[in-house]
């Protein structure tokens, strides 16, 4: 399997985009700094990713391709004209539409990356400032009530301007880290269940497959969902957990959330 067959299958599950083996999710700088070497795959990236920043930092090296590439640019006409009539994003959208329109000149792909950036750096400056408050809760110089309210002004601050993978991956470390105190992480647990359906499902998935991880979170966890969501919603939740551990395949994922809404 390539990287564009995995995207699809993330797609088909109605997920972020992750690397081949799971362990993380793919985020902007993936495609700003790397373009992967594989222009199918920035183009599914570009049409299905749910987070819209890494959407459009995927349709940059693609806009970059069709400039370079005159012996191909009809097919990167119609490659943008697919992405303009399919993505996901209405900014991708107004985006492909602009680089087609200007004929895949760099400039209007670097304004484009310009904006980009916009919007990445005060998200990726409030992360790095809560990386610190994390520090002092495990100097013991915060409390848990004060970490709370700091953790849901970093997610008020940063929701839709920072890679998922990003936030994931900052979340994640906090439920894995053996000193951050079980009170606290029993607390971003219930306010992860608040969250918007594919991010929760996300998010809660990945505590459960974090290796390592605390049988008494997990036990805290499993109890909260079973009483706060519904039974579908629970057997997603288990379907994409078992599937992130290997012991599912793609048609075993289909029949079971096929049966989950029977």
């Amino acid at each position: 399997m390539d990287l564009a067959d995995h995207f699809m299958i993330c797609n088909k599950l109605g997920r972020y985009l992750t690397v081949h083996d799971g362990s993380r999710f793919v985020i902007t700088d993936d495609f700003r700094e790397n373009d992967m070497g594989n222009a199918a795959a920035a183009a599914i990236a570009t049409i299905y990713s749910r987070d819209p920043l890494v959407a459009q930092a995927a349709l940059l090296p693609l806009g970059r391709n069709g400039g370079i590439h005159p012996n191909k640019r009809r097919s990167y006409e119609r490659l943008f004209s697919l992405i303009e009539a399919q993505a996901l994003d209405p900014g991708v959208v107004k985006s492909a539409a602009h680089i087609l329109k200007h004929d895949f000149r760099e400039a209007e792909i670097k304004a484009i990356e310009a904006e980009l950036g916009d919007k990445l750096s005060p998200a990726r400056l409030r992360y790095r400032a809560f990386l610190g408050v994390v520090r002092q809760l495990l100097e013991s110089k915060i409390s848990a009530p004060a970490f709370l309210d700091e953790f849901r002004e970093f997610t008020r601050t940063v929701a839709g301007k920072l890679d998922f993978g990003i936030y994931s991956f900052c979340l994640d470390r906090i439920f894995g880290n053996p000193r951050i105190p079980m009170k606290v992480k029993k607390l971003l647990a219930i306010e992860t269940v608040k969250f918007p359906p594919l991010i929760r499902r996300e998010l809660i998935t990945n505590l459960f497959v974090y290796p390592g991880q605390s049988q008494e979170l997990m036990s805290f966890v499993r109890g909260l969902i079973m009483a706060e969501l519904e039974p579908s919603v629970v057997v997603e939740i288990e379907l994409l957990e078992t599937f992130k551990q290997n012991r599912l395949s793609m048609s075993d994922i289909e029949a079971g959330l096929r049966q989950s809404v029977m």
